[in-house]
């Protein structure tokens, strides 16, 4: 091995390293926070009784801890909801996108609540609640990339990395199908959106697709990564429900409906959705 090659790989385990450490921190203070909160549980079970299981993204948007509190735009209005509704339910946090789905497929959730868009590929497996916010996607890249990509086409022969079993593969195949050439897709099963954030951010990948919500509220803190390129139009981010289940995105549906109307939505929309 040469000396270049050792750095790299000593490099790339470091940072593999971190991101470990990250992940068991997030589960510890995750773990710490449910000990505070009656509807918080680590636990990947289903519970008994009326209790409503939500399994919920860990991410700057929908769920994330600061000290032993939890705040986070799909968290606090689900507790809205619940807490309009008299609603029994219990929070699953979860880092792996694949293994939510999963979950929800098996009926030991009954809600995932992650930052994915309302695509054809997942209607077919899943219910939908209304739309509750608009995003779209976008490219995330390093500006100390020697090629920046400025435009979609600008894509054509290179490479991405996406999160596994999310609607962004297909979005980019169908890219690669508009701009008549090939876009080489890595997906990532390990690693969330925030991780794959990071990841560019410290060049050990060129570039990812991930939701401009995510990307703007990382970005804050990653100055040196780009996030200006449209890889979609907006489009309508909603909460899956079991496929089995009308009644309860039925009932969502009436209990989202009016609560987008109040002052209590548009305040959360300001504290957490970036402009």
């Amino acid at each position: 091995m040469s000396l270049h090659q050792y750095k790299h790989t000593s490099h790339r385990l470091s940072l593999y390293i971190i991101l470990l450490i990250i992940t068991m921190t997030i589960m510890y203070m995750l773990k710490m926070c449910s000990s505070n909160s009656s509807d918080l549980t680590t636990s990947q079970l289903p519970s008994s009784g009326d209790t409503i299981d939500v399994g919920i993204e860990y991410s700057p948007l929908s769920l994330y801890s600061f000290g032993d509190t939890l705040g986070g735009f799909n968290y606090d209005l689900m507790r809205l909801v619940a807490s309009q509704h008299n609603l029994k339910i219990k929070f699953h946090p979860i880092v792996s996108l694949t293994h939510a789905i999963t979950e929800v497929e098996k009926g030991s959730f009954d809600i995932l609540i992650a930052e994915m868009p309302t695509t054809s590929e997942f209607t077919d497996k899943f219910l939908f609640t209304i739309p509750i916010y608009l995003d779209r996607q976008v490219l995330i890249q390093s500006k100390s990339n020697y090629r920046q990509i400025n435009t979609q086409l600008d894509l054509a022969g290179d490479t991405v990395w996406v999160v596994a079993n999310s609607p962004f593969a297909s979005r980019i195949n169908n890219l690669a199908r508009e701009i008549g050439d090939t876009i080489y897709v890595i997906t990532d099963s390990i690693h969330s959106a925030e991780q794959l954030f990071i990841l560019t951010a410290t060049n050990e990948i060129k570039q990812a697709v991930i939701n401009e919500q995510v990307a703007k509220i990382m970005a804050q803190d990653y100055r040196e990564v780009d996030i200006s390129t449209d890889i979609s139009f907006s489009q309508f981010q909603s909460w899956i429900v079991n496929k089995n289940d009308s009644v309860l995105c039925d009932s969502l549906n009436s209990w989202l409906s009016a609560i987008k109307s109040t002052n209590q939505f548009q305040t959360l929309r300001e504290r957490y959705l970036q402009k």
